[in-house]
């Protein structure tokens, strides 16, 4: 830290660099003294006395919202860093005693891998943790603040995320197949892109997007598919595959409990399409939380198992 002569850390507030940290993540007054436990006239002088220290505004009115200064955007991940560092080192290392947990993680994605956690992680609580508890949600329709605002524990997804105050960790992938009912006649012979389009597709998307992935592959060979529906879960669109002529590209082992239960065919792409990434996501402010590193572990435990299926 560079300070002007004849000033030293003891004339400096460091509560003043929480306050910072607050302001930018939230990117409101209202919504830091929130986050603090502050009156809003309190966090306004907060704010006033950061814009004397830094000489910049930190945040300006843009309607009814502020925005950041430049000077603002290039100070959020090093004040973050700089927040959670003072943090790990007045905290002391500690173990948690999770016989004794009393807390209720809440963990949000998509179903198929929500699915794939849910046994482990409630077999975890009942072994470990029995006092603690879990609640599973499902993915928004639109990306949602929940990580950022400690609504959310844990997201599991394919990394859509973003933000320099979250975590992501790739934890592996998953191959994309075309899923139908036994005895589709997409089901016998060779399966070519020219074949792919005849049939009648269900897109699954939580947006309730149309088109997707699929469809940009099959554009660059001039091909074009007729989508029914799309649906919000993997677990919906196989079920109406199943008792239906429509086909739908899912997640081949994360979906593979289900894709077996309900008896379906599973063939590969004739498209060259990516492997799905499966992403665990976190707020920064859990890195050093022991049962929060605890839910990590299972949950990285249970979605490598059943990738590796």
């Amino acid at each position: 830290m560079v300070l002007m002569p004849g000033i030293t850390v003891a004339h400096v507030d460091l509560n003043l660099l929480v306050a910072l940290d607050a302001l930018l993540e939230e990117g409101s007054v209202q919504g830091a003294a929130d986050r603090l436990h502050l009156t809003q006239p309190a966090m306004s002088r907060a704010l006033a006395r950061l814009r004397r220290a830094t000489g910049d505004e930190i945040l300006v009115r843009t309607g009814r919202t502020m925005t950041p200064t430049p000077r603002a955007v290039e100070l959020r991940e090093q004040v973050g860093d700089l927040v959670a560092r003072a943090r790990d080192v007045l905290s002391p290392v500690r173990e948690v005693d999770l016989a004794a947990l009393t807390r209720v993680f809440t963990v949000q994605g998509h179903d198929a891998l929500v699915a794939a956690l849910a046994p482990a992680l409630v077999q975890a609580l009942s072994d470990e943790a029995p006092r603690a508890a879990v609640r599973f949600l499902g993915e928004a329709p639109a990306d949602t603040p929940g990580l950022a605002r400690g609504q959310v524990d844990l997201e599991v997804g394919a990394g859509t995320s973003r933000g320099p105050d979250l975590r992501q960790e790739v934890v592996g992938e998953d191959r994309v197949v075309l899923v139908m009912r036994a005895g589709h006649r997409l089901s016998r012979g060779r399966l070519t892109p020219a074949r792919l389009v005849t049939a009648r597709h269900l897109s699954v998307s939580r947006r309730g997007h149309l088109t997707g992935a699929v469809d940009e592959a099959l554009l660059t060979q001039g091909l074009r598919r007729e989508v029914l529906a799309a649906l919000p879960t993997s677990g919906a669109a196989l079920t109406t595959v199943a008792s239906s002529d429509a086909v739908a590209v899912v997640a081949e082992r994360l979906c593979g409990p289900l894709i077996s239960a309900l008896g379906l065919t599973v063939r590969t792409l004739p498209l060259d399409l990516p492997p799905a990434p499966v992403v665990l996501a976190w707020h920064r402010r859990f890195d050093a939380d022991p049962a929060h590193r605890w839910l990590r572990d299972h949950a990285r435990t249970a979605l490598v198992a059943a990738l590796e299926g």
